[in-house]
């Protein structure tokens, strides 16, 4: 029979000092992680899927409103909205509402500047700011706020967040990425510290001026050193090696030349299938003009913009919104629309606030005194729906999510129903 294992005095020491070394291990991680700063509550019951309107209301009230300053339309071309939630993103916290009612379903919150919230594949992705630019990306259930996925890399210390429903692009001035939805990265451009394969990216030293993608391409524009004017690059979004962008075509458009006469230098509308649509301002007395490029980009085409939607000063330069068979612009003056198959222009609407959302077949579109209703196909309004909207009379961007009109009215997000 053996004796029994006995215990010295030296091995409860060792046990004791073992066990301090693995709390304070699990201390500093804690310290200096993720962890630290963050406060996830996920839904105690997942908010229902919504189902689509059947028709639009003849009348619209205020149902509730919130502050949402990190969702706004300098930085997201529209609300963002979930299958199921309207999500709000103020601080460094992102919420997930109750589309009627506005009572908050789930929240999370780190204590870090929030850069941009995006919906894409049913959820929010959240992009905090670290000592590496907007760099810490994390994606939450639109339904119950849950945590899927989440990333970190290099960045700008501002980005425009956007999704074509394949791949969220985040874009700073020198730097940009593609994600799937796993976070996983499929396309890096611009500015790389440290790069593994040196000489690996096209260019270096740009400023990246605009994108826009499909799920089969991404185009850039970009003014480079030495170069007179911006360059428009057409891109793979997910090329065999992330950090090797594979190119479709790239050139330098002679018409965007940045200069006291021009408000801007131009920006990527649409893009569609190997197609680009691409904003060219009014220069030298030729009005604005939107150039068609195929995926070599070459300018196959190009129209003139009626002068009621030129854009001013301070215009958005954000790319165009899919509604249906089109895409709407956003000019700052109005809305532009395009085919989406071949980008040729479809109708235009003077006056409206912002680029609308499409609620039961018709596309509803944010006016001074209200909403109105446009036949998809011609732009024709075929009523009216009058909102209050109190002294605010700025840009509105808009989502739809059921029954229930989301505008963003500069740092508030406000439901009607």
């Amino acid at each position: 029979m053996l004796a029994p294992e006995r215990r010295t005095r030296t091995d409860l020491v060792v046990a004791a000092a073992i066990a301090v070394v693995v709390l304070v291990a699990m201390g500093t991680a804690w310290f200096t992680g993720d962890a630290r700063g963050t406060t996830s509550v996920p839904a105690g019951e997942p908010l229902p899927a919504v189902e689509p309107a059947t028709a639009v209301p003849a009348s619209l009230t205020e149902l509730w409103r919130a502050a949402s300053g990190a969702t706004d339309a300098a930085r997201t071309p529209v609300p963002v909205v979930t299958g199921s939630s309207v999500v709000t993103a103020d601080g460094g916290s992102v919420v997930g509402r109750s589309p009627r009612s506005g009572e908050q379903a789930w929240s999370y919150s780190r204590d870090l500047p929030l850069c941009a919230v995006v919906s894409s594949w049913n959820t929010a992705v959240a992009v905090y700011r670290d000592d590496r630019g907007c760099s810490q990306v994390t994606e939450l259930g639109g339904a119950t706020g849950q945590r899927t996925a989440q990333r970190t890399s290099d960045a700008d210390a501002a980005v425009r967040l956007s999704s074509d429903g394949t791949y969220v692009t985040s874009r700073g001035d020198t730097r940009m990425e593609l994600w799937r939805s796993d976070m996983v990265r499929t396309l890096e451009y611009g500015r790389v510290a440290a790069p593994v394969n040196p000489g690996s990216q096209p260019r270096t030293g740009c400023t990246l001026l605009s994108s826009a993608s499909s799920n089969s391409r991404t185009a850039v524009l970009e003014q480079c050193p030495g170069e007179a004017a911006a360059r428009l690059s057409v891109l793979a979004p997910a090329p065999k090696d992330a950090s090797e962008p594979e190119e479709y075509g790239s050139t330098v458009v002679p018409e965007l030349v940045p200069g006291p006469d021009s408000p801007t230098t131009g920006s990527i509308i649409a893009v569609t299938g190997s197609l680009v649509a691409l904003h060219i301002p009014a220069e030298n007395g030729r009005p604005d003009r939107v150039g068609i490029f195929d995926d070599s980009a070459a300018k196959i085409s190009e129209f003139t913009l009626p002068g009621t939607l030129s854009p001013a000063q301070g215009s958005p330069n954000s790319p165009a919104t899919k509604a249906g068979s089109v895409f709407t612009w956003f000019t700052g003056a109005g809305v532009q629309a395009f085919d989406t198959a071949d980008l040729s222009p479809s109708w235009s609407y003077p006056g409206a606030l912002g680029s609308g959302a499409v609620m039961a077949g018709r596309l509803l579109v944010p006016v001074p005194d209200g909403i109105a209703v446009l036949d998809l196909a011609t732009g024709v309004a075929t009523a009216e729906i009058p909102v209050d909207r109190g002294d605010y009379a700025g840009p509105i961007q808009m989502s739809v999510i059921g029954d229930v009109v989301v505008e963003q009215r500069g740092d508030d997000l406000v439901a009607l129903g």
